[in-house]
Protein backbone atom coordinates (compact mmCIF):
# COMPACT_ATOMS: atom_id res chain seq x y z
CA UNK A 1 0.00 0.00 0.00
CA UNK A 2 1.53 3.24 -1.12
CA UNK A 3 0.43 6.26 0.87
CA UNK A 4 1.79 9.63 -0.04
CA UNK A 5 1.12 12.73 2.03
CA UNK A 6 0.62 15.80 -0.11
CA UNK A 7 -0.11 19.40 0.69
CA UNK A 8 -1.17 22.10 -1.68
CA UNK A 9 -2.62 25.57 -1.52
CA UNK A 10 -5.38 27.14 -3.51
CA UNK A 11 -7.13 30.49 -3.25
CA UNK A 12 -9.49 29.21 -0.58
CA UNK A 13 -7.42 27.14 1.83
CA UNK A 14 -4.46 24.93 2.54
CA UNK A 15 -5.41 21.35 1.87
CA UNK A 16 -3.49 18.42 3.27
CA UNK A 17 -4.40 15.07 1.83
CA UNK A 18 -3.22 11.50 1.45
CA UNK A 19 -3.04 9.50 -1.74
CA UNK A 20 -3.78 5.81 -1.37
CA UNK A 21 -3.40 3.09 -4.01
CA UNK A 22 -4.60 0.11 -2.00
CA UNK A 23 -8.23 -0.83 -2.67
CA UNK A 24 -10.18 -1.64 0.48
CA UNK A 25 -13.62 -3.25 0.88
CA UNK A 26 -15.07 0.01 2.21
CA UNK A 27 -14.16 1.68 -1.10
CA UNK A 28 -17.23 0.07 -2.64
CA UNK A 29 -19.37 2.40 -0.55
CA UNK A 30 -16.94 5.32 -0.84
CA UNK A 31 -17.06 5.19 -4.64
CA UNK A 32 -20.84 4.86 -4.69
CA UNK A 33 -21.10 7.93 -2.43
CA UNK A 34 -18.58 10.01 -4.39
CA UNK A 35 -20.07 9.27 -7.80
CA UNK A 36 -23.65 9.73 -6.57
CA UNK A 37 -22.82 13.10 -4.95
CA UNK A 38 -22.03 14.68 -8.32
CA UNK A 39 -25.56 14.26 -9.75
CA UNK A 40 -23.88 13.62 -13.12
CA UNK A 41 -24.46 9.90 -13.46
CA UNK A 42 -27.36 7.50 -13.97
CA UNK A 43 -27.80 4.63 -11.52
CA UNK A 44 -26.46 2.15 -14.09
CA UNK A 45 -23.30 4.25 -14.48
CA UNK A 46 -22.83 4.36 -10.71
CA UNK A 47 -23.16 0.58 -10.69
CA UNK A 48 -20.35 0.34 -13.27
CA UNK A 49 -18.07 2.51 -11.12
CA UNK A 50 -18.75 0.20 -8.16
CA UNK A 51 -18.21 -2.93 -10.29
CA UNK A 52 -14.69 -1.80 -11.20
CA UNK A 53 -13.64 -1.52 -7.56
CA UNK A 54 -15.29 -4.88 -6.82
CA UNK A 55 -13.37 -6.41 -9.74
CA UNK A 56 -10.13 -5.06 -8.27
CA UNK A 57 -11.01 -6.43 -4.84
CA UNK A 58 -11.68 -9.86 -6.36
CA UNK A 59 -8.72 -10.07 -8.76
CA UNK A 60 -6.21 -7.46 -7.60
CA UNK A 61 -3.75 -6.24 -10.21
CA UNK A 62 -5.00 -8.89 -12.66
CA UNK A 63 -8.28 -6.96 -12.92
CA UNK A 64 -6.52 -4.29 -14.98
CA UNK A 65 -8.13 -1.55 -12.89
CA UNK A 66 -5.79 0.71 -10.93
CA UNK A 67 -6.96 3.27 -8.41
CA UNK A 68 -5.76 6.39 -6.66
CA UNK A 69 -7.82 7.59 -3.69
CA UNK A 70 -7.66 11.06 -2.15
CA UNK A 71 -8.26 11.19 1.60
CA UNK A 72 -8.76 14.34 3.63
CA UNK A 73 -9.05 13.92 7.41
CA UNK A 74 -9.39 10.14 6.87
CA UNK A 75 -12.38 10.62 4.53
CA UNK A 76 -12.16 9.39 0.94
CA UNK A 77 -13.21 12.41 -1.15
CA UNK A 78 -12.02 11.62 -4.68
CA UNK A 79 -10.62 8.84 -6.80
CA UNK A 80 -9.37 7.91 -10.22
CA UNK A 81 -9.55 4.55 -11.96
CA UNK A 82 -7.31 3.77 -14.92
CA UNK A 83 -5.78 0.88 -16.77
CA UNK A 84 -3.74 -0.26 -19.73
CA UNK A 85 -5.97 -0.59 -22.78
CA UNK A 86 -5.97 -4.25 -23.84
CA UNK A 87 -4.01 -4.99 -27.03
CA UNK A 88 -2.01 -1.76 -26.76
CA UNK A 89 1.60 -1.31 -25.81
CA UNK A 90 1.37 1.77 -23.63
CA UNK A 91 -2.03 3.48 -23.98
CA UNK A 92 -4.16 3.87 -20.87
CA UNK A 93 -7.84 4.52 -20.35
CA UNK A 94 -8.86 6.96 -17.65
CA UNK A 95 -12.07 5.20 -16.69
CA UNK A 96 -13.10 7.50 -13.86
CA UNK A 97 -11.90 10.63 -12.13
CA UNK A 98 -14.43 11.94 -9.65
CA UNK A 99 -14.35 14.39 -6.77
CA UNK A 100 -17.11 14.35 -4.15
CA UNK A 101 -19.41 17.30 -4.76
CA UNK A 102 -18.62 18.77 -1.33
CA UNK A 103 -14.93 19.04 -2.35
CA UNK A 104 -15.24 20.28 -5.92
CA UNK A 105 -13.56 23.48 -7.14
CA UNK A 106 -10.70 23.20 -4.65
CA UNK A 107 -8.10 21.96 -7.13
CA UNK A 108 -8.33 18.34 -6.00
CA UNK A 109 -9.33 17.03 -9.42
CA UNK A 110 -6.42 18.76 -11.14
CA UNK A 111 -3.97 17.45 -8.55
CA UNK A 112 -5.44 13.94 -8.77
CA UNK A 113 -5.25 14.00 -12.57
CA UNK A 114 -1.57 14.95 -12.42
CA UNK A 115 -0.85 12.17 -9.93
CA UNK A 116 -2.78 9.71 -12.10
CA UNK A 117 -0.77 10.73 -15.16
CA UNK A 118 2.43 10.27 -13.16
CA UNK A 119 1.32 6.80 -12.06
CA UNK A 120 0.55 5.92 -15.68
CA UNK A 121 3.97 7.20 -16.77
CA UNK A 122 5.59 5.13 -14.01
CA UNK A 123 3.77 2.08 -15.41
CA UNK A 124 5.22 2.75 -18.88
CA UNK A 125 2.22 4.59 -20.24
CA UNK A 126 2.69 7.09 -23.04
CA UNK A 127 -0.89 8.26 -23.63
CA UNK A 128 -4.10 8.69 -21.66
CA UNK A 129 -7.55 8.43 -23.22
CA UNK A 130 -10.61 9.86 -21.52
CA UNK A 131 -14.16 9.88 -22.78
CA UNK A 132 -17.19 11.93 -21.88
CA UNK A 133 -20.57 13.02 -23.16
CA UNK A 134 -21.42 15.98 -25.37
CA UNK A 135 -24.45 16.83 -23.21
CA UNK A 136 -24.47 20.32 -21.62
CA UNK A 137 -24.21 18.77 -18.13
CA UNK A 138 -20.70 17.61 -19.06
CA UNK A 139 -19.40 21.02 -20.18
CA UNK A 140 -17.32 21.35 -16.97
CA UNK A 141 -15.80 17.91 -17.63
CA UNK A 142 -14.84 18.85 -21.18
CA UNK A 143 -13.38 22.15 -19.95
CA UNK A 144 -11.42 20.26 -17.26
CA UNK A 145 -9.75 18.03 -19.85
CA UNK A 146 -8.95 20.93 -22.17
CA UNK A 147 -7.48 23.00 -19.32
CA UNK A 148 -5.25 20.03 -18.46
CA UNK A 149 -3.79 19.77 -21.97
CA UNK A 150 -6.03 17.04 -23.36
CA UNK A 151 -7.18 17.40 -26.95
CA UNK A 152 -10.42 16.21 -28.45
CA UNK A 153 -9.32 13.36 -30.70
CA UNK A 154 -12.68 11.94 -31.76
CA UNK A 155 -16.40 12.53 -31.67
CA UNK A 156 -18.75 9.60 -32.16
CA UNK A 157 -22.13 11.05 -33.04
CA UNK A 158 -25.23 9.77 -31.28
CA UNK A 159 -23.11 7.23 -29.39
CA UNK A 160 -24.92 7.23 -26.05
CA UNK A 161 -28.27 8.22 -27.54
CA UNK A 162 -29.64 10.64 -30.12
CA UNK A 163 -27.89 14.02 -29.72
CA UNK A 164 -25.47 12.62 -27.14
CA UNK A 165 -22.06 12.17 -28.71
CA UNK A 166 -19.12 10.35 -27.18
CA UNK A 167 -16.07 12.64 -27.02
CA UNK A 168 -12.65 11.08 -26.71
CA UNK A 169 -9.81 13.18 -25.33
CA UNK A 170 -6.16 12.23 -25.44
CA UNK A 171 -3.04 13.44 -23.71
CA UNK A 172 0.41 12.26 -24.74
CA UNK A 173 2.67 11.79 -21.75
CA UNK A 174 6.34 12.62 -21.59
CA UNK A 175 6.27 15.04 -24.51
Amino acid sequence: CEIDHQRFKNDKMNIEFKIRTEVRPEDVQHIREIVTSTNFFHDFEIDVAVELVQENLAKGHESGYNFLFVEIDDKTVAYSCFGLIPCTESSFDLYWIVVHNDYRNLGIGKKLLGLTEQAITDMGGTAVYAETSSQPLYAPTRKFYLLNNYVEAARLQDFYKHDDDKLIYIKKLGV
